[in-house]
């Protein structure tokens, strides 16, 4: 099949001159580091811990077997996987022989919606854990894809004690290995939160970009890293990017549930996070029971896909480790971010500052096409060498993503003050328009989380005949504590919310509907709303 993208020679020449770009796929990165130290480890999990060279080895013999299959260049290669090894073995074996890495079906998916994201992607092949997956007590995705001919290669994965792949059986074919880092790899979907998921085209080159910005930039030459997030995920796919861009070693979470947390950082001697707030709020309880000070080797976290509260920021500091907060999308990989010595209040205030590789320009909210006025809020966008190259087979989709400047457009609304430090004030699809003034849901949901009690706040618009929309927010609250709605809102106007502002209605939930990144999905709680699932409660008139 043939992949349209946006790569064209003016690009190529100016991406590969500046050094963003380079010759090498991220399999010959990782084949280099096997050459330079044989003994140099690549990624582990609880019962396997690998060197370059077994990383590769291991990557060499999965590629023989899927073009033994029957795989060709350009191929989609589905992994339904937890935190193993195999998922790293599985990217690097596609960047190897150009197919291209589908690694989006997450653990909370059931097997119809992997059967039916198989079948998107038109996968040539499947490389998935028995027993994985939400409904895995009463469904098998093998059985399921049975019969598809399309599907030449099918393969579940055995025991996590067995070296990599070991067991795979059947013909196999040696090529050689691809030389092309513009070629296509990596195929992820979009976390869907206002809407159906995309599918996004990177290369070897767009992934390695902010990965080797994020080496230089934090210091991650030979770091050992750690991944809260698994490798289905967009923020743990690049740690495992960043850490082979470094020459480290990447550790994956995979500890059995109500295990320490603190021992294992400590154990694997791990120096940098990339997690979500919640990983940070378990560390840091688990941290606090124990009364323990500081972390063997953590000296940074990268606090991604969702806002982080300041006090939760300012907490890590307390223990020795600097927050890395940031700006990212799947389409653009993580080239926005605070750098370790930034103060604290631009970290806990700002998304940072773009690397080298990336560069943001704000466009103005009722024309895309035209820049906004400096410190005006407006449409981000954004344009660099890690870029997505399009969409998968959407080239409406593509062709919308973009202002008539070729800058691609986030959805998201924000500014830059005079440094470049971003300050997102909510995507433009939540804005609420309550009497013909637009509210920001995002300044909201920053003031509600330091508010005492509130875990997880989400502004969002219900409807109103008079209004057009008036502001309800969305709470989880932290167990054991109880809000007073009178209190929130004197915090929230203390905090500089203006009256007009202020929520009218309150939602307390046990939960968010989220999406398997931990995002959460706005839609479903207007959804909640409208078919009167939920009931919000009035706070003001």
């Amino acid at each position: 099949m043939t992949l349209l993208t946006l790569l064209n020679a003016p690009n190529l020449a100016a991406y590969t001159a500046a050094g963003f770009w380079g010759k090498e796929t991220i399999y010959h990165l990782a084949a280099r580091h096997a050459r330079a130290n044989t003994d140099a480890f690549a990624v582990r999990d609880r019962h396997r811990r690998l060197t370059y060279a077994e990383l590769v080895s291991a990557a060499d013999h999965l590629a023989g077997h899927l073009a033994g299959h029957g795989l060709r260049p350009g191929d989609r290669v589905a992994a339904w996987l937890p935190s193993r090894v195999e998922a790293a073995v599985v990217l690097l074996a596609c960047s190897r022989n150009s197919y291209v890495c589908c690694p989006s079906l997450h653990r909370d998916h059931r097997v119809a919606e992997i059967v039916a994201l198989i079948d998107r992607v038109r996968a040539a092949a499947l490389i998935a854990m028995p027993g994985y997956g939400a409904d895995a007590d009463r469904a098998d995705v093998f059985a399921e894809v049975a019969g598809r001919d399309s599907l030449r290669f099918q393969w579940p994965l055995g025991t996590g004690e067995m070296a990599p792949f070991a067991d795979l059986a059947g013909p196999t074919i040696d090529r050689i290995a691809s030389a092309d880092a513009n070629q296509i790899m990596y195929l992820p979907l979009t976390s869907g939160t206002t809407g159906e998921p995309k599918g996004v085209l990177h290369s070897d080159n767009t992934l390695l970009a902010t990965a080797r910005m994020m080496v230089r930039d934090w210091h991650l030459e030979r770091a050992v890293l750690y991944a809260l997030s698994p490798l289905s995920h967009n923020l743990g796919l690049g740690a495992l990017i960043t850490a082979l861009a470094g020459g480290g070693e990447l550790v994956l979470h995979d500890l059995p549930r109500n295990a320490s947390l603190v021992d294992r950082l400590n154990e694997t001697n791990a120096e940098f996070l990339f997690g979500v707030p919640t990983h940070a709020i378990d560390l840091l309880a688990e941290m606090r029971l124990r009364d323990a000070r500081r972390l063997r080797n953590v000296r940074g976290f990268r606090v991604s896909g969702a806002a982080a509260p300041p006090a939760l920021l300012t907490a890590l500091m307390e223990y020795g480790i600097t927050s890395q907060s940031g700006y990212g999308m799947t389409e653009t990989c993580s080239h926005q971010y605070t750098r370790a010595d930034d103060p604290i209040e631009v970290i806990a205030g700002t998304c940072g500052r773009a690397c080298d590789c990336y560069e943001l320009r704000i466009w103005r909210q009722d024309d895309p096409n035209v820049e906004a006025l400096p410190g005006e809020v407006g449409g981000i966008g954004g344009r660099g060498a890690s870029l997505m190259l399009a969409y998968f087979d959407d080239q409406a989709a593509t062709d919308a993503a973009f202002n008539a400047h070729g800058w691609f457009m986030t959805g998201d609304l924000g500014w830059l003050d005079d440094a470049g430090y971003l300050r997102i004030t909510g995507r433009k699809k939540d804005i609420i328009v309550r009497g013909g003034r637009n509210i920001y849901p995002a300044a909201i949901e920053a003031l509600a989380v330091r508010c005492d009690g509130i875990e997880k706040a989400a502004a969002f618009a219900v409807p109103d005949a008079r209004l057009g929309e008036r502001i309800c927010l969305a709470v989880v609250i932290c167990p054991g504590l109880q809000l007073d709605p009178a209190e929130l809102l004197r915090d929230l106007e203390a905090g500089g919310l203006a009256k007009y502002a202020l929520p009218e209605f309150l939602l307390p939930l046990a939960a968010m509907p989220l999406t398997a990144s931990g995002k959460i999905i706005k839609h479903e709680l207007m959804r909640w709303v409208a078919e009167g699932r939920v009931e919000p409660i009035a706070l003001r008139g």
